[in-house]
């Protein structure tokens, strides 16, 4: 019988994340709370842009673009916040929050070892890139492994694809 397989990728739903945005975006037009402090959100590529005239405004508007996120079912770890918070530019505070995608060599390195030292001794796992292949016979230890991971609390969002 040939080996059972799947893929762990971090990746998110473009069409998520934008449906995310603009709806904060409406949100943020439409907010009492919001009137007349100049607050924007837009999505650029794969940077989240938050500006309003104070720190606190902006802050606020990335909590409303989180909770957006989350209700849409995209991780928040795939968001990258700036450690240093908003910053000042000219009269107005920006927020540069980038998207993240893929696993990073160190993280694939941490997950892969966490399966060798934690998983079914029967499983083994490759690095392919920015993903990882998990293979084994048993589909059952397929199954512990994603269990496994799904318990750690990993600074990378994960999925599991391609079972087979």
């Amino acid at each position: 019988m040939a080996d059972s397989s799947f893929d762990i990728v971090s990746k998110y739903d473009k069409q998520e994340v934008a449906n995310a945005v603009n709806t904060a975006a409406k949100e943020i037009a439409n907010r009492y709370d919001f009137k007349n402090v100049g607050a924007k959100v837009e999505l650029a590529g794969e940077v989240v842009k938050i500006e309003a005239n104070s720190e606190e405004r902006c802050k606020a508007a990335l909590d409303v673009v989180q909770t957006w996120l989350v209700k849409r079912g995209v991780s928040l770890k795939h968001l990258e916040v700036p450690e240093a918070g908003p910053r000042l530019s000219g009269k107005e505070y920006k927020l540069d929050c980038a998207l993240k995608e893929g696993i990073s060599s160190e993280n694939a390195k941490k997950i892969s070892k966490i399966i060798r030292d934690e998983g079914p001794k029967s499983v083994k796992s490759q690095i392919q890139g920015d993903e990882l292949r998990v293979q084994s016979k048993s589909r059952d230890d397929l199954q512990a492994v994603q269990r496994l991971l799904k318990d750690k609390d990993l600074d990378v969002a994960l999925q599991f694809t391609n079972y087979r």
